[in-house]
């Protein structure tokens, strides 16, 4: 049995065509350019592709309302670039994980400055006795 299977296989090349649309495609100026595609899940009878993206910074409910208000022709453009009998829906959802990675990353190392000036302390105060 394959590793990749096909609904992943065209999920990828819908990533693809859709990151390119991001970055020169679509003329809607709530679609920023820090708006990257993260992953892109289809559905095992290919209706519906799930396009996981993260938008860094700006307003957020603007960029998902022109991502949604521009899906039909992401969805044309889409039918042209993947040879497909119907072409899946397109659904953008908002994917966090970039800022809760960073989120944690802050707390890690703040955890271990803490950490270092607590034995900072400690050692001071056993070499002072």
């Amino acid at each position: 049995m394959a590793s990749y299977s096909r609904t992943q296989r065209i999920g990828e090349e819908i990533r693809k065509v859709v990151s390119t649309m991001l970055i020169s495609g679509i003329k809607d100026y709530r679609i920023n350019s820090l708006i990257s595609v993260t992953d892109v899940e289809v559905t095992s009878d290919l209706s519906y592709a799930y396009v996981y993206v993260s938008i860094l910074g700006g307003n957020k409910e603007s960029s998902m309302a022109g991502l949604k208000s521009a899906c039909g022709y992401i969805r044309k453009e889409v039918g042209k670039n993947v040879k497909l009998r119907h072409t899946p829906e397109i659904i953008f959802k908002i994917d966090d994980s970039i800022e809760k990675g960073m989120y944690m990353e802050s707390l890690i190392k703040k955890v271990n400055e803490d950490n270092s000036k607590n034995k900072k302390d400690f050692s001071d105060d056993s070499q002072g006795e």
